[in-house]
C-alpha cells in the first residue's frame, strides 16, 4: 500500500499531466474540443493557431516574435479563448493526434490561424506570419472582430 505522501504526490503528478495536455504553455489551450466547451460557456470566439513547433521556419518565428509574448497573450485573450495545434516532427503521437484537426479544418499549411465564433463556425483565416508584430496580429484581431460583427 502506498504512503498517503506517495498517493497525494502520485496524484499530483496526474494532474499536472492532464492539465500540461490541455494547455501548452502559459494560456494556450491544446483540445480544441475543451477550447469549444469553453467558447461557448464564456461566449468568446477562438484563436486557433496550427503550428509545425520544431520544423517550420515561420512557426518559430512567430512563436519567438509574437505567440509566446505576455502582450500577445493579455491582449488577445481579452477577446479570445487561445488554442495552439502543433504538429512537431519530435513528438509522433501528437503529429498524429493533431493532423487529423488539421485535416478536419482543411488546413493545408502552417502557420495558420483559424477564428471560430463561439457556435464553432469559421469567420477568419489567414497566414499567421503576415502579421509579424504583436501590435500587428493584435490589430488584426480586433478588425476581424470588427467585420465578424457586422455580419
Amino acid at each position: 500500500m502506498m504512503s498517503p505522501k506517495k498517493t497525494l504526490l502520485s496524484a499530483i503528478a496526474t494532474l499536472a499531466v492532464t492539465v500540461s495536455s490541455l494547455f501548452a504553455g502559459e494560456g494556450w489551450m491544446t483540445n480544441i474540443d475543451e477550447a469549444k466547451k469553453l467558447s461557448k460557456k464564456e461566449n468568446k470566439p477562438l484563436f486557433v493557431e496550427f503550428t509545425g513547433s520544431d520544423w517550420c521556419p515561420p512557426c518559430i518565428m512567430m512563436e519567438k516574435k509574437v505567440f509566446s509574448k505576455d502582450a500577445f497573450k493579455s491582449g488577445a485573450k481579452k477577446d479570445f479563448i487561445l488554442v495552439k495545434i502543433d504538429i512537431p516532427n519530435s513528438d509522433k503521437e501528437l503529429k498524429a493526434k493533431n493532423q487529423k484537426v488539421l485535416e478536419k479544418y482543411k488546413v493545408s499549411g502552417v502557420p495558420t490561424v483559424i477564428l471560430l465564433d463561439p457556435k464553432g463556425k469559421e469567420f477568419s483565416r489567414f497566414t499567421a506570419s503576415k502579421f509579424n508584430s504583436v501590435d500587428k496580429m493584435l490589430a488584426e484581431l480586433k478588425q476581424q472582430l470588427r467585420r465578424k460583427d457586422m455580419f
